[in-house]
């Protein structure tokens, strides 16, 4: 009797350059790890440079105020995901190799083990490429008055593709990846500006 191979779905399908005809969430271990490290860190790298540029323009800060502060942002979070990522993965890498080692492998894995240099990559590109949104945005010649609202907007647009693209890969609701984006990344940007604005007022 032969048994017919199946062919890869979900994420491991588009790793393997196929297109899934359906949501899944069946993935490479190795693929996983890109994915979550990778939409991880675009998100942390959009909102918390975002909520850094606006709240330093909350307080009325000149153009090259808001450039060092985002720029050390970007730089400062970039690396700390980096490694945050790396400690993290090693801990679960350990954990699968234990699991492997004993019979017991954690969800049929054996020898596709998660690497966190992988993770660490992922984390710090994407990281990276989502922190540049807001500080471009920002840094460009509006006026004053439209700085933070347009930073705001382009910040909002970001998270809503982030958040499409998760469930995308993932099979999840679209509706509720998208949600939780946004009104996470809102809350941020609010909260800052609002501390911006009263230290710029009190000085």
């Amino acid at each position: 009797m032969t048994t017919a191979t199946q062919p890869p779905s979900g994420l491991g399908a588009l790793l393997h350059g196929r297109r899934p005809s359906g949501p899944a969430p069946a993935a490479s271990n190795a693929g996983l790890n890109w994915l979550r490290a990778g939409v991880l860190g675009a998100n942390d790298g959009i909102v918390s440079v975002a909520a850094t540029v606006v709240g330093v323009a909350g307080a009325a800060a000149s153009t090259s105020t808001i450039a060092l502060a985002g720029g050390a942002a970007l730089v400062a979070g970039a690396l700390s995901m980096a490694s945050g990522e790396y400690v993290s993965v090693s801990s679960q890498r350990d954990a699968e190799r234990v699991a492997a080692a004993a019979g017991r492998p954690i969800n049929d894995v054996d020898d596709d083990f998660t690497n966190p240099w992988h993770a660490a990559l992922a984390s710090m590109t994407a990281f990276t490429l989502g922190a540049l949104i807001p500080l471009l945005v920002v840094l460009a010649p509006w006026t004053t008055a439209a700085r933070v609202p347009v930073t705001f907007a382009a910040v909002l647009v970001a998270l809503v593709l982030t958040g499409w693209a998760s469930s995308r890969f993932t099979g999840a609701p679209q509706g509720r990846s998208v949600l939780r984006n946004v009104l996470g990344g809102s809350l941020a940007m609010a909260v800052t500006y609002g501390i911006g604005a009263l230290v710029g007022l009190a000085l």
